[in-house]
């Protein structure tokens, strides 16, 4: 039976302006980077969480050219439920995906050429089934090739209707500053910038924020959560389904003492708030004003509602904010800071 969408699906969130286009984005954002790829198919588990998603208002899913596992995987899968579910609601989604980490063999299978990024970008409309994407993002800062280079491979997507907006991601204030010159320079504005942000990866505060709120170039944060080191997963002992298992980005040298005690103390603010620590995470990196919206992961459809949930309580008070700021400091998490060096 095809699926159909929740008639009530665009009364629960409220959506936020990116920065001073005319697009509109959801408060959460789905991301497709684990847990939906798989070689012959995605699980049942991530297909009911699509359709959730876009039942209780998701209308953006975050994809990259190397997602899955293994790469590519997640766009392919992604790419089958468009043509067998989704297609009919394609005009009400924002589809997105990025090019810059390894994808395949070889000197052009990588960072931010202009054959690199082309290449990348035709193959993902082919994985999705897709005519366009709706943004298209250099996935990270590289310093070896002209972002001149770089800038007119993204502005050459726009033009060939290959893609509707640009975006930029792990890019520090100073490169943002520079690849938004070159853009509009060719006429093309840089619609978002995808940062890591979350309360134990703080370092968009220095800057990017305020650089970002001057372009008026929207902002978008993943691993909001520090994936999954902000759910309180850890608090006991690490379990056999999570990141840190899977030795897939976290280290289990990241679980520190320092570390625990801030979990618990965060753990009993938010639960002052009737709210888990990811829904007071999610509620806190959304406590911005120019924050376009929170990119997620999640494994299951209870996730997904409990982090959608976050939406209930949004509003923080001076003093709730200087007891977070005691606990909620930098854990050295962020494993793409190399990307937002200049």
């Amino acid at each position: 039976m095809s699926y159909k969408a929740n008639t009530k699906r665009y009364q629960e969130l409220i959506y936020r302006r990116c920065g001073n286009s005319g697009l509109l984005l959801p408060p959460i954002t789905l991301g497709l980077w684990h847990n939906f790829g798989g070689k012959k198919s995605m699980s049942k588990e991530a297909k009911k969480m699509l359709f959730r998603a876009f039942d209780r208002g998701i209308t953006h899913f975050d994809l990259a050219n190397n997602y899955g596992p293994p790469a590519g995987s997640a766009e392919e899968n992604f790419g089958k439920i468009m043509n067998s579910d989704f297609k009919k609601y394609r005009d009400e989604m924002i589809i997105s995906s990025k090019a810059g980490y390894h994808m395949w063999d070889g000197p052009y299978g990588e960072w931010g050429s202009k054959k690199y990024l082309t290449a990348s970008l035709n193959q993902s409309l082919k994985r999705m089934k897709l005519e366009y994407v709706d943004i298209f993002y250099s996935h990270r800062f590289d310093p070896l090739t002209p972002l001149e280079e770089t800038a007119d491979a993204l502005v050459q997507a726009v033009r060939s209707g290959k893609a509707l907006y640009i975006g930029i991601s792990s890019y520090s204030s100073k490169q943002t500053i520079k690849m938004n010159k070159l853009l509009k320079q060719k006429g093309v504005s840089c619609l978002i910038h995808q940062p890591s942000y979350s309360m134990i990866n703080r370092w968009v505060e220095k800057d990017l924020l305020s650089t970002l709120k001057k372009l008026q170039i929207g902002c978008i944060a993943f691993s909001p959560l520090a994936q999954g080191m902000l759910s309180g997963k850890y608090i006991k002992s690490i379990p056999k389904i999570s990141r840190i298992s899977d030795n897939s980005s976290l280290d289990k040298k990241m679980i520190t003492k320092s570390y625990l005690i801030k979990i618990k103390q965060l753990t009993k603010i938010a639960k002052k708030r009737n709210q888990s620590l990811p829904q007071m995470a999610l509620s806190w990196v959304l406590r911005h004003k120019n924050m376009t919206s929170a990119l997620i992961g999640a494994r299951t459809v209870k996730q997904l509602d409990e982090c959608l949930d976050s939406q209930k309580n949004l509003n923080f008070s001076s003093e709730e904010l200087k007891a977070i700021d005691k606990y909620a400091k930098e854990e050295k998490i962020n494993i793409w800071a190399k990307s937002s060096k200049d």
